[in-house]
Order: C-alpha cells, then structure tokens, then sequence
C-alpha cells in the first residue's frame, strides 16, 4: 500500500535525509520501519523571511504490517495514493508507409520526436537552423558584436528558441504527461530532483548538452536529424498532407507535427497563403526590468546566511488594476539577451545559468493584449504590431542591436533620459539611452504607469530603487494560433498536420510544448504501426 503525506515541513537548513525520521514521526511508527520513499513535491514556503522553511509531499510505501493500524488511525495530510498511469498506447493496425516528420526541435518538436524515436517510428527532424554546437559559437560571436544570422540565433537552431531562455521547467499542469516530459529530461542529463521540485530550473548552461543528447537517443533509435533545412511549403491532395517542401528539398510524408516555434514569421505567412487556417491570439509584451540581485536576496531572505543554502533569490509579482501587470520568466543572477529572429528588429529576454550567479536580476515586465487591440482584424495583425515596435527598438539600438535603456525612475514621470549617462545591464551588446515608450502601444505604457508604483510599495520602495528597463519584449508567446481539431489534434480540412507547441498557440513554456508534442505524437501512435521497411539514418559528424 502506498500512501501521501503532504505538507511536511522543514527548515531550509535541514538536508532531505531528515525526511524518514520526519516520516515515521507523522507516521507514529519507529524510524526502522519507514518502508521505500520517494518526494512527489517541494517548494519554499517565504512567507515569512526570518523562517524559510521548505514544504515537501511525499509517497511512502507500508510495510503490510502497519497497512492496518493506519487505516484504522486519522492522520492529518495523509491519504492513500494511486498514481495516475501514463497513456502509452499499443500502435495502430495500419502500417505507417512514411516516417513521420516533425518541423521544428524546439520543446514541442524534441520530444515529439522523442516519444515517436523510442516507440520504433524513426521520425525525421528538420531544423532550420544549426546543431546546438555551432549554434552556441553563432549566439556568443553575436553578443561580442558580430552579425546577426537570420537562420542561426537564440530562436533558431537545434532546442529552438527553449534552448537559450532559461531552461526553466515550472509548469501549471500536472500528471503522468508532465511526469514523462520531466522525467525525459532526466534521462538526457538533467538531475533528478527537476521531477518533485516546484520551480525546477535547468540553466542555458544545460540545455544545449541536453539537447543533444536527446538528438542523440533519437539517432540511435533510427531517428534522423537535417539541419539548415527550412519548411518553405506544404504537399497536400485532397485534404490529405502528402509531404513537405523544404530548402533541403521534398520529404514525403503523410504524418507531419509543426512545432514551428513562435517566431517563425516567414512560415506564419506561408501557413496563411497555402490556406491553413489560423487566426490572431492573445499575447504578452512589455518591457523587462532589472535590478541588483544582491538587492532581490536581501528582499526576500531577510537573513544573510539563507543565500548560501538557497542561491540567488527570485520573486513573482501581478499588479491589479485596469489591465494586470505581472513579472515573467524572472532570471535570478541572469543575463538579459537579444530574442531577434529577422534583421533590424530588436527584442529582449531573459535566461540565466544553472549557477545563477551574475551580479543581476531580471524579469518580463508585461501585459496580456487581446486580438482587437491589435488595429486589423488580419490573422498576422499580432506579428504586424511586434514588428512595428521591434523596428523602432532596433532603430533606437544605433542600427547596431544595442539594448534601449532607461532608469526605471525615468520612465514613470516620463523624465527624458539623459542620452550620455550609461547604465549598469547584464546584456552584452551594449545598451543605449533611449525613452522606451516609444516602443510599447498606449494600453501597455497604461498599465506600467499604474502597476510598478504598486509592485514598489509592495517591496517598501526597494523594487525600483536601482532598476533598469530595456526593450521591448515581445516574444513571450505566439500572437497567432493554427486551428486543429481537440479530438484528433489535425488541423480541419488537413489530414494528418498536428500543429503544436508555443509556435501553434496551445503552449506557454518549455514543459507544457513538450507535453503538447508528446500528445499529438501518441495520437500518430494510436493509429498507425511503425513502417516494416528499414530507413538508414542520415549522420553526419555533429
């Protein structure tokens, strides 16, 4: 019998070792008799800064011996447990004459991918951009100031734009789905504790070692990786998909899941010429702020000695009023970077290493801005607007990709900066002076003139004491969404295309795209048999 315990409570400075003896006390048994157990959750309870405690629930296994007696006992925060299982089905009767191909090797597509690879399915993975290797040079040659690749940057490349934002794997969902996509991390190199822990991070630092070694688990089961081919077309017959086109040439295939990524423009507007349906969505966009981290450690801790046992510290903020505005993708001892996917357009974000251990801290500062604020009713009309500012924004950077920059002081009584003052950053290009309103639309101007003074009372005048912004930021996720049907997951009218992940609009983060291209590639599985012909795998030195 295997039983929950839930809100277990430690102190911050108690190793997990100290669990069993924890247990067997809310048990009432000896600390022998503590039966196998693992932890199923753990998050920092900071509510009060002087006694950070941590918060565990975990899945104890009894002794059949003592199943009785604790049946029989009422114990607070215990219950039985029964995991859910995961959906692993047996594969279709018809025999799938083509591999599959998945467009795109972001999260969505990787573990598509994946799950197809080690079901015997030998997927084929087209990349528009470059192994994750070459990939690393590209990013670090452009922060040292040399020219952007349009094919070859933080948003494309093997591990997609995910490769290159933090690697954070916080998630809402739950279940067996979100348990296998945590748990495939571990497999290719991520440490154990990413399954239990609440806000499990990888660092930047990780994911391209990550990244490959998933590609590599995909080859070795017959899988296939081309690099440098970009989807420029689609081969439909009678509502049937029968291949892609690509720069690489045609790949036949009557199974495709598009995990494009959400800031592949160019195929948005091919998607919408072929006749795809798709339609304009909701999306984030705002600026991001940055401020000392040391300052952040002080804020939350409130005790010098709990930074060495914790690591730099992060914060969550939402500012209620007219139009919310909230903190995203915080980067404790982080880097702000360029997300640029086209040529003179700018655009932040975020990442930090697994070390979290630069001098600064970083987060999205945005709203949500539906579709009718967007000034076209056009599909594109989201893509349309982040081009405009991110225009503007690149136009403010000296042609150059510098980061437009502003006293956070500045902005809210809109004091013109002053353009010869340099300011502190962690974004390596260089920055420039620049009045940043000129790079968002009125309604998210609007919501940070009323939400930052709130999130500053909040922290008692610390939050903006030394804070920067720069922007805009825009790339948080797809203003466009590809229809598909929630039943076979195909988009209508588009036998056999699975539109998934952030690029599709059903995601928002590295784990919920995982688990939408693991759904959409289990459902390939539910209906068809891996092909009974052998393919040779494609390889190349990598």
């Amino acid at each position: 019998m295997s039983i929950r315990i839930n809100n277990i409570r430690l102190p911050v400075e108690e190793p997990e070792s100290a669990l069993p003896v924890v247990i067997a006390r809310r048990l009432g048994v000896a600390d022998g008799d503590v039966g196998a157990w693992r932890i199923l959750r753990k998050s920092l309870d900071a509510r009060s800064r002087r006694d950070l405690r941590f918060v565990y629930s975990v899945v104890v296994d009894l002794p059949p011996e003592l199943e009785s007696s604790l049946q029989a006992a009422s114990l607070t925060d215990v219950q039985a447990f029964e995991p859910a299982d995961f959906d692993d089905p047996s594969p279709g009767a018809v025999p799938l004459e083509q591999r599959p191909v998945v467009v795109g090797s972001g999260p969505a597509g990787l573990l598509a991918g994946y799950y197809l690879a080690i079901r015997g399915y030998r997927p084929l993975i087209i990349e528009r951009g470059k192994a994750v290797k070459e990939r690393v040079t590209a990013v670090r040659a452009f922060d040292r100031g040399e020219p952007h690749d349009p094919e070859n940057n933080y948003l494309f490349g093997e591990g997609g734009a995910g490769c290159f934002s933090d690697g954070k794997l916080t998630c809402r969902m739950s279940g067996p789905d979100v348990g296998w996509v945590l748990q495939s991390f571990v497999d290719c190199g991520g440490r154990e504790s990413l399954t239990y822990e609440h806000r499990p991070h990888l660092g930047s630092n990780k994911l391209p070692l990550i990244c490959r070694n998933f590609r590599r688990k995909i080859e070795a089961a017959g899988g296939e990786y081309r690099f440098d081919c970009r989807m420029e077309g689609l081969d439909v017959a009678d509502g049937q998909v029968r291949g892609v086109l690509t720069s690489s040439g045609h790949f036949p295939a009557s199974q495709v899941i598009l995990g494009i990524g959400h800031s592949a423009r160019d195929t948005y507007r091919m998607l919408y010429e072929r006749g795809v349906p798709l339609r304009a969505k909701a999306f984030q966009l705002g600026l991001r702020i940055e401020q000392p981290q040391e300052q952040v450690n002080r804020w939350k801790y409130g005790r010098s000695e709990y930074l060495e046992q914790l690591g730099a510290a992060d914060y969550t903020l939402v500012a209620k009023g007219n139009r919310d505005l909230y903190t995203f993708c915080m980067c404790a001892g982080g880097v702000v970077i360029p997300s640029i996917s086209e040529p003179q357009q700018f655009c932040t974000n975020g990442m930090s290493n697994s070390r979290h251990d630069t001098p600064f801290a970083n987060s999205g500062l945005m709203i949500t801005i539906e579709p009718h604020e967007f000034g076209s009713v056009h599909p594109l009309a989201g893509v349309e607007l982040q081009r405009r500012y991110e225009a503007i924004a690149y136009e403010l950077g000296r042609g150059d990709y510098l980061a437009p920059i502003q006293r956070a002081s500045d902005f809210l009584p809109r004091r013109i900066p002053d353009v010869s003052t340099s300011l502190p950053s962690s974004y390596q290009r260089g920055t420039v002076s620049a009045d940043l309103r000129s790079v968002l639309p009125q309604v998210v101007i609007r919501a940070i003139e009323q939400g930052l003074p709130m999130m500053d009372r909040r922290w008692r005048g610390e939050f903006l004491k030394e804070a920067t912004l720069t922007g805009p930021e825009m790339r948080g996720s797809s203003p466009v969404r590809i229809d598909r049907d929630s039943a076979t997951r195909q988009t209508p009218g588009l036998e056999g295309l699975y539109p998934v992940g952030e690029g599709a609009g059903y995601a928002g983060g590295i784990v919920s795209a995982a688990v939408d291209g693991l759904r959409s590639a289990r459902e390939i599985v539910r209906q068809f048999a891996p092909a009974a012909t052998a393919i040779t795998p494609f390889s190349r030195d990598r």
